[in-house]
């Protein structure tokens, strides 16, 4: 398997990625540079998963590099979280899936019409399965949440990631639609069962900065 790690300069953050005659996928875009003895490749999907990411807005192309080496992804603001799958199967929120090993498989999971269109993760998110390394883009530093028969509820969508064992919908905040609607929270999401869910809940501060500096500068139209 690949080595990923995450690495920091001058406040940012990106991912190395080692390879030792190995193979691993990335998101489109994501390349930095290169070194040493590293091939991509980008296929042209298939029809039916052409028409597949017509119909979910998946990225169909997600390029594969091989050889031995140092990959180096482009740096960001926020940060990744390196998660190891053994086996097992994780749903993402969309956006977050940044790269992977080749052993890795990359679907698409399709949430329930409502939860998709007003829970906040849209109604196609990133399923992964396998066995490797995944590595998820993330808001902030990253809080594992383990539950067993157990309920979380999160005001928000900064549940970067869950395990497909747990269930997971968009309720009301309370049982009456009045008091949820003077709540200040009307709608949250839901996870419940047992499995895992990872939340990045409070931004780098860099990240906040750019939010509240965006938020007051004028909007100008063309």
């Amino acid at each position: 398997m690949a080595s990923f790690e995450v690495i920091e300069r001058e406040r940012l953050r990106l991912v190395k990625v080692t390879l030792q005659n190995e193979t691993v996928r990335t998101e489109s875009g994501a390349m930095y540079y290169i070194r040493g003895n590293i091939q991509m490749q980008s296929k042209a999907p298939s029809a039916g998963g052409f028409l597949k990411s017509l119909a979910t807005g998946e990225n169909i192309f997600r390029p594969t590099y091989t050889g031995s080496g140092e990959l180096y992804l482009e740096p960001s603001l926020s940060g990744y979280h390196i998660l190891e799958l053994d086996s097992s199967e994780w749903i993402l929120d969309s956006g977050a899936y940044w790269a992977s090993d080749a052993t890795v498989e990359v679907g698409v999971e399709r949430n329930k019409f409502v939860a998709g269109l007003i829970g906040g993760e849209g109604l196609f998110q990133t399923k992964v399965k396998g066995r490797g390394t995944v590595v998820m883009a993330a808001q902030g530093p990253v809080e594992v949440i383990n539950l067993q028969n157990d309920r979380l509820v999160v005001d928000g969508n900064f549940a970067i990631a869950r395990t497909s064992s747990l269930n997971y919908r968009v309720e009301k905040a309370t049982k009456s639609l009045l008091g949820s609607m003077t709540s200040g929270e009307f709608l949250v999401n839901t996870f419940e069962g047992t499995g895992t869910v990872l939340l990045a809940p409070v931004p780098y501060w860099q990240v906040m900065m750019l939010r509240q500096i965006s938020a007051v500068l004028p909007k100008t139209s063309r």
